[in-house]
C-alpha cells in the first residue's frame, strides 16, 4: 500500500476565499453567518445563511469561461485551480492518465434548475438554455475541473448528501493508495442558498429561524435549533508520497484512513444510538492501522441540530470508549455554517491546517453546553496544542457516515 500526502489546497468559503483567508478566520473564531442577500426573504421564516462573499472569479477565469456554469461548479473550479497552483505540479510533465478528479456535492446546480423552470413557465420550452442540463448535473463540477486541469484519469462525482466531500477525499485516497492513480484532486462543492433550497430545508424544520448570527449555528449548545445553510468549495491535491518527494513538493499532511457505513434506518434522521457513525470512525482508525488512543482531535459533523449533536456525541463515545473524554473536538460549522456536500472537504482542509500548525479550532458561540454533549468541544477559543492525528466526520441524509484520519507531516 502506497502512502498518500496532501500537496495542494484550495478553498472558497463564507469565511475566506483562499486557504490563507479561511485559516486566519478559523484562528480568529470568525463567524461567517449574516442576513441572506441572495434573494428576498420577506416570506421566509429563515433569514440567515453563511454566504460566499467577495469572490473575484475573474482572478481565475474570464467571464466567458464561466458564463454557462452553475455557481457550485464555479466554486469547485476556483478551489481546484488554487489547489493545482499550490501543488506546483507541472501537468505537462506527467502521465495525465494517472491524474484524476473526484468532487462531491449534495444537490448540485439548484439555482440553474430554478432559473430554467422560471423560463419555462414564463417564456415556454424553446427559451430554455441549451446549457441547462450541463449546468445542473452534479458530475459537471468534476468534469469541468478535469478539463481545466488536464486530468485524464478517473473522474467522478460523489453524491452522499452531507458526507459527499469526505467520501470524495476518502475514495481518492484509496485510489492512490491502492495503485490506481498518482495524483487526485478531491473535495466537494455546494451552492444551495437559493429560494427553493432554503424553502425546502425550512419546511423540514431543519434550519435555524432566528435573526442573531451569533446564536444561529451553535453546535453542542442546548439552545441549538437547526443548522444554518452555508456554501462554497474545498479541493485538495492528493499525491503518492514517492512522487511528492521526487519533485520536492510542499507537503501539508498525510491521509492515512477512511471508513464509511450506512445507518439503513431513515431518510433524514441519524440512527439515535450512533452505532453506525461509530463504526465508520472505527473503520477509519483500523484502515489507518492505528488504535483509538492515537487520535488527538476530531472535527465533528456538529450541525447544530438537536438530534445530530447528541447522536454524534454518543457515536464518539462508542468508538473511542474512555479515550473519548481525552479528545479535543470542535465543530467549525459554528463559523462556516453547514456547507452540505462541501462541508466534509472544508473540514478536512481545516483539520490539515490544525495538524500543520498545532492549533485546534474552537466551537464558537457556545454559551450553554448541552449535558448530553459532554465531551471537550473546545468552547469559544481555539487552543495551541500539538496534535499528530486528526479525524474529520461527516453524516448525511440517507444515513451516510464517513470518517477520514489525517496525520501531521513530520518529514
Amino acid at each position: 500500500m502506497r502512502r498518500v500526502v496532501i500537496t495542494g489546497m484550495g478553498a472558497v468559503s463564507p469565511i475566506g476565499n483562499t486557504v490563507e483567508q479561511l485559516w486566519s478566520s478559523v484562528q480568529q473564531g470568525k463567524c461567517g453567518i449574516d442576513s441572506i442577500s441572495a434573494f428576498d426573504t420577506t416570506d421566509y421564516k429563515v433569514k440567515l445563511a453563511a454566504q460566499v462573499k467577495d469572490l473575484d472569479v475573474e482572478q481565475y477565469f474570464t467571464k466567458r469561461d464561466v458564463k454557462f456554469n452553475d455557481r457550485f461548479t464555479v466554486f469547485a473550479r476556483v478551489a481546484a485551480k488554487q489547489a493545482l497552483a499550490d501543488s506546483q505540479l507541472n501537468v505537462e510533465s506527467i502521465d495525465t492518465t494517472q491524474f484524476g478528479v473526484i468532487v462531491g456535492s449534495g444537490i448540485g446546480g439548484l439555482s440553474s434548475l430554478e432559473n430554467a423552470k422560471d423560463n419555462l413557465n414564463e417564456k415556454g420550452p424553446n427559451r430554455i438554455s441549451p446549457f441547462f442540463i450541463p449546468m445542473t448535473l452534479i458530475n459537471l463540477a468534476a468534469g469541468s475541473v478535469a478539463i481545466d486541469c488536464g486530468a485524464h484519469g478517473h473522474c467522478s462525482s460523489i453524491v452522499t448528501a452531507c458526507a459527499a466531500g469526505t467520501d470524495a477525499i476518502g475514495m481518492a485516497f484509496h485510489k492512490i493508495r491502492d495503485g490506481y492513480a498518482t495524483w487526485m484532486l478531491a473535495g466537494g462543492s455546494e451552492a444551495s442558498i437559493t429560494p427553493l433550497g432554503v424553502a425546502g430545508f425550512m419546511v423540514m424544520r431543519a434550519l435555524h429561524e432566528g435573526d442573531d448570527p451569533n446564536r444561529a449555528s451553535i453546535p453542542f449548545d442546548e439552545q441549538r435549533s437547526g443548522f444554518v445553510m452555508g456554501e462554497g468549495s474545498a479541493i485538495v491535491m492528493l499525491e503518492e508520497l514517492e512522487s511528492a518527494l521526487a519533485r520536492k513538493a510542499k507537503i501539508y499532511g498525510e491521509i492515512v484512513g477512511y471508513g464509511t457505513t450506512c445507518d439503513a434506518n431513515h431518510i433524514t434522521a441519524p440512527l439515535e444510538d450512533g452505532s453506525m457513525g461509530a463504526l465508520a470512525m472505527t473503520l477509519a482508525v483500523k484502515d489507518a492501522k492505528l488504535t483509538p488512543e492515537h487520535i488527538d482531535y476530531i472535527n465533528a459533523h456538529g450541525t447544530s441540530t438537536p438530534l445530530n449533536d447528541k447522536t454524534e456525541t454518543l457515536a464518539v463515545k462508542r468508538a473511542f470508549g474512555d479515550h473519548a473524554h481525552k479528545l479535543l473536538i470542535s465543530s467549525t460549522k459554528s463559523m462556516t455554517g453547514h456547507m452540505l456536500g462541501a462541508s466534509g472537504a472544508i473540514e478536512a482542509l481545516i483539520s490539515v491546517k490544525a495538524l500543520q500548525e498545532g492549533f485546534v479550532p474552537a466551537t464558537i458561540n457556545l454559551v450553554h453546553q448541552d449535558p448530553l454533549c459532554d465531551l471537550d468541544v473546545v468552547a469559544n477559543v481555539g487552543r495551541k496544542h500539538d496534535i499528530k492525528y486528526a479525524m474529520s466526520n461527516s453524516l448525511g441524509f440517507g444515513g451516510h457516515n464517513a470518517s477520514i484520519v489525517l496525520k501531521k507531516w513530520e518529514g
